[in-house]
Protein backbone atom coordinates (compact mmCIF):
# COMPACT_ATOMS: atom_id res chain seq x y z
CA UNK A 1 0.00 0.00 0.00
CA UNK A 2 1.48 3.59 -0.79
CA UNK A 3 2.66 5.35 1.85
CA UNK A 4 2.47 8.95 2.27
CA UNK A 5 3.78 12.09 4.87
CA UNK A 6 1.09 14.42 5.22
CA UNK A 7 1.76 16.96 7.79
CA UNK A 8 -1.35 17.91 8.97
CA UNK A 9 -3.77 16.35 11.45
CA UNK A 10 -5.32 13.17 10.58
CA UNK A 11 -8.11 13.02 12.38
CA UNK A 12 -10.73 9.76 11.54
CA UNK A 13 -13.45 10.16 9.66
CA UNK A 14 -12.73 13.47 8.15
CA UNK A 15 -11.61 14.62 4.84
CA UNK A 16 -8.65 16.00 4.01
CA UNK A 17 -6.84 18.07 1.07
CA UNK A 18 -3.29 15.99 0.82
CA UNK A 19 -0.21 18.45 0.18
CA UNK A 20 1.24 19.28 -3.22
CA UNK A 21 3.72 16.90 -3.42
CA UNK A 22 1.40 13.85 -2.29
CA UNK A 23 -1.10 14.45 -4.72
CA UNK A 24 1.52 14.78 -7.39
CA UNK A 25 3.18 10.98 -6.75
CA UNK A 26 -0.80 10.15 -6.45
CA UNK A 27 -1.11 11.36 -9.97
CA UNK A 28 1.89 10.27 -10.91
CA UNK A 29 1.27 6.19 -9.98
CA UNK A 30 -2.44 6.46 -11.49
CA UNK A 31 -4.52 6.12 -8.21
CA UNK A 32 -7.69 6.49 -8.68
CA UNK A 33 -10.99 7.42 -6.15
CA UNK A 34 -11.49 4.14 -3.65
CA UNK A 35 -7.98 3.29 -3.78
CA UNK A 36 -6.73 3.31 -0.29
CA UNK A 37 -3.50 4.56 0.64
CA UNK A 38 -1.59 5.15 3.99
CA UNK A 39 -0.61 8.47 5.55
CA UNK A 40 1.57 9.44 8.51
CA UNK A 41 2.06 13.04 9.84
CA UNK A 42 5.45 12.42 11.92
CA UNK A 43 3.77 12.46 15.58
CA UNK A 44 3.35 8.42 16.00
CA UNK A 45 1.06 5.98 14.13
CA UNK A 46 -0.44 6.43 10.42
CA UNK A 47 -3.65 6.08 9.43
CA UNK A 48 -5.36 4.38 6.43
CA UNK A 49 -7.25 6.55 3.68
CA UNK A 50 -9.88 6.56 0.90
CA UNK A 51 -9.10 8.68 -2.44
CA UNK A 52 -11.76 10.37 -2.78
CA UNK A 53 -11.12 12.35 -6.10
CA UNK A 54 -7.94 13.03 -7.74
CA UNK A 55 -7.77 15.63 -10.11
CA UNK A 56 -5.10 17.65 -12.12
CA UNK A 57 -4.26 19.15 -9.19
CA UNK A 58 -5.95 18.71 -6.14
CA UNK A 59 -5.99 15.28 -4.33
CA UNK A 60 -8.48 14.21 -1.47
CA UNK A 61 -8.83 11.77 1.19
CA UNK A 62 -11.28 10.30 3.60
CA UNK A 63 -9.07 9.55 6.70
CA UNK A 64 -10.04 6.11 8.35
CA UNK A 65 -8.94 4.16 11.46
CA UNK A 66 -5.68 5.35 13.49
CA UNK A 67 -3.21 2.63 13.73
CA UNK A 68 -0.75 2.63 16.43
CA UNK A 69 2.28 0.87 14.51
CA UNK A 70 5.71 1.98 15.45
CA UNK A 71 8.97 0.90 13.45
CA UNK A 72 11.35 2.62 15.64
CA UNK A 73 14.42 1.49 17.05
CA UNK A 74 14.34 1.07 20.92
CA UNK A 75 16.91 3.33 21.80
CA UNK A 76 17.78 7.05 19.62
CA UNK A 77 20.78 6.73 17.83
CA UNK A 78 22.05 10.10 16.59
CA UNK A 79 24.35 9.97 13.55
CA UNK A 80 26.84 12.88 13.62
CA UNK A 81 28.50 12.70 10.12
CA UNK A 82 31.27 14.72 8.83
CA UNK A 83 30.44 15.43 5.04
CA UNK A 84 31.94 13.68 2.81
CA UNK A 85 32.30 14.18 -1.00
CA UNK A 86 30.09 14.70 -3.88
CA UNK A 87 26.46 12.91 -3.23
CA UNK A 88 27.50 10.24 -0.69
CA UNK A 89 25.95 12.03 2.04
CA UNK A 90 22.42 12.16 0.09
CA UNK A 91 23.13 7.77 0.51
CA UNK A 92 24.39 7.72 4.03
CA UNK A 93 20.94 9.72 5.22
CA UNK A 94 19.11 7.80 3.32
CA UNK A 95 20.17 4.46 4.49
CA UNK A 96 20.55 5.55 7.82
CA UNK A 97 17.04 6.42 8.23
CA UNK A 98 16.33 3.15 7.22
CA UNK A 99 18.74 1.56 9.81
CA UNK A 100 16.52 3.73 12.14
CA UNK A 101 18.45 7.00 13.12
CA UNK A 102 16.69 9.41 14.99
CA UNK A 103 18.52 12.01 14.15
CA UNK A 104 21.47 13.06 11.98
CA UNK A 105 23.96 16.17 12.78
CA UNK A 106 25.77 17.38 9.22
CA UNK A 107 29.08 18.18 10.61
CA UNK A 108 31.98 20.97 9.07
CA UNK A 109 35.45 18.96 9.80
CA UNK A 110 38.86 19.98 9.12
CA UNK A 111 39.44 17.31 6.43
CA UNK A 112 36.22 17.91 4.56
CA UNK A 113 37.16 18.61 0.93
CA UNK A 114 33.50 20.36 0.38
CA UNK A 115 32.75 23.32 2.26
CA UNK A 116 28.85 25.25 2.13
CA UNK A 117 27.94 28.74 2.06
CA UNK A 118 25.91 29.37 4.41
CA UNK A 119 23.30 29.90 1.35
CA UNK A 120 24.02 26.49 -0.32
CA UNK A 121 23.94 24.57 3.77
CA UNK A 122 20.21 25.89 3.43
CA UNK A 123 19.19 24.26 0.22
CA UNK A 124 21.24 20.81 1.21
CA UNK A 125 19.30 20.89 4.21
CA UNK A 126 16.00 21.37 2.28
CA UNK A 127 17.37 18.41 -0.46
CA UNK A 128 18.19 16.18 2.44
CA UNK A 129 15.00 16.68 4.81
CA UNK A 130 13.26 15.25 1.74
CA UNK A 131 16.18 12.31 1.51
CA UNK A 132 14.21 11.74 5.14
CA UNK A 133 10.86 11.72 4.06
CA UNK A 134 10.63 9.67 1.04
CA UNK A 135 12.96 7.32 3.32
CA UNK A 136 10.66 7.02 5.45
CA UNK A 137 7.84 6.63 3.57
CA UNK A 138 9.82 4.07 2.00
CA UNK A 139 10.93 1.74 4.79
CA UNK A 140 7.53 2.23 7.29
CA UNK A 141 8.89 4.58 10.00
CA UNK A 142 5.93 6.94 11.13
CA UNK A 143 8.25 9.61 12.50
CA UNK A 144 11.23 11.87 10.90
CA UNK A 145 14.40 11.82 12.12
CA UNK A 146 15.43 15.27 13.40
CA UNK A 147 17.66 17.06 10.82
CA UNK A 148 19.81 19.29 12.64
CA UNK A 149 21.52 22.32 11.01
CA UNK A 150 24.97 22.32 9.66
CA UNK A 151 27.59 22.47 12.54
CA UNK A 152 31.10 22.90 12.87
CA UNK A 153 32.78 20.26 14.27
CA UNK A 154 35.14 21.85 17.20
CA UNK A 155 32.28 23.89 18.12
CA UNK A 156 29.46 21.27 18.29
CA UNK A 157 31.79 19.08 19.83
CA UNK A 158 32.80 20.89 22.76
CA UNK A 159 29.24 21.59 24.23
CA UNK A 160 28.49 19.97 27.42
CA UNK A 161 25.14 19.29 27.19
CA UNK A 162 25.19 17.96 23.88
CA UNK A 163 22.70 16.54 22.20
CA UNK A 164 21.40 16.28 25.90
CA UNK A 165 22.34 15.09 29.26
CA UNK A 166 21.85 11.24 28.99
CA UNK A 167 23.37 11.02 25.25
CA UNK A 168 27.04 9.62 25.08
CA UNK A 169 28.70 10.54 22.58
CA UNK A 170 30.92 8.05 20.51
CA UNK A 171 33.76 9.07 18.07
CA UNK A 172 35.13 6.40 15.41
CA UNK A 173 38.65 6.27 15.11
CA UNK A 174 40.84 3.43 14.45
CA UNK A 175 43.18 4.46 16.63
CA UNK A 176 41.27 3.16 19.88
CA UNK A 177 41.43 0.35 21.44
CA UNK A 178 38.33 -0.92 21.93
CA UNK A 179 35.69 -1.62 19.32
CA UNK A 180 31.96 -0.68 19.02
CA UNK A 181 30.95 -3.94 19.13
CA UNK A 182 32.98 -4.97 21.89
CA UNK A 183 31.56 -1.63 24.12
CA UNK A 184 27.81 -2.33 23.40
CA UNK A 185 28.37 -5.84 24.47
CA UNK A 186 28.91 -4.88 27.91
CA UNK A 187 26.31 -1.86 27.76
CA UNK A 188 22.42 -1.83 27.79
CA UNK A 189 20.14 -0.18 25.16
CA UNK A 190 20.82 3.78 25.45
CA UNK A 191 20.64 6.92 23.43
CA UNK A 192 23.60 8.03 22.10
CA UNK A 193 25.84 9.79 18.88
CA UNK A 194 28.01 8.22 16.74
CA UNK A 195 30.38 11.02 15.05
CA UNK A 196 32.44 9.56 11.74
CA UNK A 197 35.06 11.60 10.18
CA UNK A 198 35.19 12.65 6.24
CA UNK A 199 37.43 10.82 4.13
CA UNK A 200 40.57 10.91 5.49
CA UNK A 201 39.02 10.59 8.62
CA UNK A 202 39.31 13.42 12.32
CA UNK A 203 42.64 15.39 12.23
CA UNK A 204 43.93 14.28 15.83
CA UNK A 205 43.34 17.36 17.11
CA UNK A 206 40.17 17.25 16.93
CA UNK A 207 39.58 13.77 18.04
CA UNK A 208 41.84 14.86 21.25
CA UNK A 209 39.27 17.86 21.74
CA UNK A 210 36.38 15.41 21.41
CA UNK A 211 37.91 12.69 23.60
CA UNK A 212 38.66 16.16 26.03
CA UNK A 213 35.02 17.20 25.82
CA UNK A 214 33.63 13.45 27.05
CA UNK A 215 33.17 11.45 23.50
CA UNK A 216 34.50 7.91 24.20
CA UNK A 217 36.53 7.02 21.48
CA UNK A 218 35.83 3.08 19.92
CA UNK A 219 36.85 1.64 16.70
CA UNK A 220 34.87 -0.84 13.75
CA UNK A 221 36.85 -3.12 14.40
CA UNK A 222 40.37 -4.30 12.63
CA UNK A 223 39.14 -2.89 8.79
CA UNK A 224 39.37 0.85 8.23
CA UNK A 225 36.12 1.09 6.78
CA UNK A 226 34.90 4.53 4.19
CA UNK A 227 32.91 7.55 5.65
CA UNK A 228 30.13 6.23 3.63
CA UNK A 229 30.73 3.22 5.45
CA UNK A 230 31.19 3.09 8.88
CA UNK A 231 27.83 5.29 10.16
CA UNK A 232 25.98 3.01 8.85
CA UNK A 233 27.37 -0.43 9.73
CA UNK A 234 27.68 1.10 13.55
CA UNK A 235 23.62 1.77 13.24
CA UNK A 236 23.49 -2.07 12.00
CA UNK A 237 26.16 -3.17 14.70
CA UNK A 238 23.78 -1.65 17.59
CA UNK A 239 20.69 -3.05 16.07
CA UNK A 240 22.05 -6.78 16.23
CA UNK A 241 23.64 -6.54 19.77
CA UNK A 242 20.67 -4.18 21.20
CA UNK A 243 17.91 -4.95 19.13
CA UNK A 244 15.71 -3.09 16.49
CA UNK A 245 16.64 -5.61 13.68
Amino acid sequence: MPRFFCPQPLVAGATISLPETVAHHIQVVRLAPGDVITLFNGEGGEVQASLVAVAKRSVTAEIQAHVAREAELPYAVTLAQALPEASKMDWIIEKAIELGAAGIVPLAAQRCVVRLSSERAEKKLAHWQGIIVSASEQCGRNRLAQLAPLQDFNRWSSQQDFPNDNNKRIILTPRAEQSLADWARHQPPQAITVMVGPEGGFSEAEEKAALAAGAIGLSMGPRILRTETAGLTALATLAALWGGM
